[in-house]
Order: C-alpha cells, then structure tokens, then sequence
C-alpha cells in the first residue's frame, strides 16, 4: 500500500512539473494587473505617444522624468513586444504598440505614483 501511494504522490509531483513550465523571455512581468520592468517598478503608457507609430512622444526633459525601458542590443521583439527608435537613437520596448515609460518619483516597487499625471500618463496592463 505505501508503495502504491508513494508511486502516486511522484506521479502527480511529476505531473505537476509539465505545467511549470518557464514563461517566454519577456521584458516585463505583470504584477497586482500592471506591467513592472525588470527592476520591479511600474511601468507606464503615455496617452501622446500614438499606438503603433514606432515613435515615442516623451523625449528632452520628459525622458528625464519619464525614462523608457530600455532594450538591450540582442533583444528581439517577442508576442506583443516591439522594440521602436527613439529621437535619441536608443531602443525602447512597446507593448501592444504603446512605449513603456518609468516614473522617476516612483521609489520603490509598487509605487504607481504616475498613474493619472496630468492626465495623460497610465499605469500599463497587460
């Protein structure tokens, strides 16, 4: 009988390993409904940015208060990742067409002190 239950337990253990599969090598993860960078902080869309244009509205002083999530050299765009050129020549993610921002008064992660900056500044969600 031990037997017959200890075969069980590590067939529904191994079972349980398939499932536990890694996720596709994003470059953000989604916490409590909102997307957070690599670094845990919140990200966040900027209303004047168009959807989709590959460009981004946020550049000077703004990507100061506003830096966007950078791309690494080797990245490649993955699902609804795409990767734009900013004004600077560097690369930024965008998910679902929209560029992803920081918030540089957000101090630590969790901090969703952006959401609803004048109006135009929103907490991204998957």
């Amino acid at each position: 009988m031990k037997l017959l239950s200890a075969s069980i337990l590590a067939a529904a253990l191994l079972a349980g390993c398939g499932s536990m599969s890694p996720a596709p090598d994003t470059p953000t993860r989604t916490s409590e409904g909102v997307l957070i960078g690599p670094s845990g902080m919140t990200l966040y869309t900027f209303d004047r940015d168009a959807a989709g244009s590959g460009k981004s509205a946020c550049n000077g002083p703004c990507a100061t208060n506003w830096p966007p999530l950078t791309v690494a050299d080797s990245a490649k765009p993955i699902g609804a990742y795409t990767i734009i050129v900013r004004d600077d020549g560097k690369k930024q993610w965008a998910y679902k067409g929209w560029p992803l921002y920081y918030w540089a008064k957000d101090t630590k992660a969790g901090d969703k002190t952006g959401d609803g900056f004048n109006g135009v500044w929103k907490v991204a969600r998957p």
